[in-house]
C-alpha cells in the first residue's frame, strides 16, 4: 500500500500563512535535564510573543506522553520514537504558520539531529537550558530524581541514562545564574529578527 501513498498539494502554501499572520514560523526546541526550567521558561517566551501578537502553540513533553505518545516508554528506542513524532507534530505546525515552542528533555544528540533535519535547519532554533543534574535534584519539582534515587524509575535521564548536552547551541540559558525573565527576555530578543516576514523568502 506504501507506494499508492500520494501527499496531496494544497494550494494554500506555508509563505501564505506566514503572510496572513505577519511574521514567520519556525520551532524553539528547549532541551535539558528533567527540572532545568524548559517549560517554564518557555510559558514565559510564549506570553511575550503572544502580548506581540505572534501566533504560537507549545508542546510540553508530559501533555504528549498523555495524549499522541502515550503507548511510549523511557527505553532509549522509545524515546527516539517519542522525539522523531514531536518533530513531525512541530513541522504540521511551522507549516501552519505558527511560532512552535517545544519543551522536552531530548537527551540524545542523533535525535535533536533528525529534529533540525525534519523542520529544516532555518526553522530550527535549539534552546540548551543548561541546568546542573545537583540544582535540578535540589528542586525535584516532580519528586522523580527522588524515586529513581529509590530505584523506582528507570532509565531517569541525569541519574540511570544519559544527557548528550548540545554543543552548539543557538542559546544556552543558565538557570542557576539567570532568572526566568531574563532569559525568555534574551530568547525573545535572539527570535525577533527571525520573526520579520518577507515575501522574498
Amino acid at each position: 500500500m506504501k507506494e499508492n501513498i500520494i501527499p496531496h498539494d494544497y494550494q494554500i502554501s506555508i509563505e501564505d500563512r506566514r503572510k496572513q499572520n505577519g511574521h514567520n514560523s519556525f520551532l524553539l526546541w528547549f532541551t535539558g535535564l528533567s527540572g532545568s526550567g524548559k517549560s517554564t521558561i518557555a510559558n514565559v517566551v510564549e506570553q511575550k510573543l503572544h502580548q506581540n501578537g505572534i501566533k504560537t502553540f507549545t508542546l510540553d513533553g508530559d501533555n504528549i506522553r498523555k495524549g499522541i505518545n502515550k503507548d511510549l516508554t523511557f527505553a532509549p528506542e522509545d524515546r527516539t520514537e517519542n522525539i522523531r513524532r514531536i518533530a513531525e507534530v512541530a513541522n504540521l505546525m511551522v507549516n501552519a504558520g505558527l511560532v512552535t515552542l517545544a519543551a522536552f528533555v531530548s537527551p540524545y544528540k542523533k535525535d535533536r539531529e533528525n529534529i533540525r533535519s525534519i523542520v529544516k535547519d532555518v526553522n530550527f532554533v535549539e534552546i540548551f537550558v543548561n541546568t546542573s543534574v545537583e540544582e535540578c535534584e535540589r528542586r525535584d519539582v516532580k519528586g522523580l530524581y527522588k524515586k529513581a534515587r529509590a530505584g523506582e524509575i528507570k532509565n531517569m535521564t541525569g541519574i540511570s541514562a544519559p544527557y548528550e548536552a548540545p554543543e552548539n547551541p543557538d542559546i544556552e540559558i543558565k538557570t542557576e545564574n539567570e532568572s526566568v525573565e531574563a532569559a525568555a527576555q534574551r530568547i525573545v530578543d535572539y527570535i525577533t529578527p527571525k520573526l520579520k516576514f518577507s515575501d522574498a523568502i
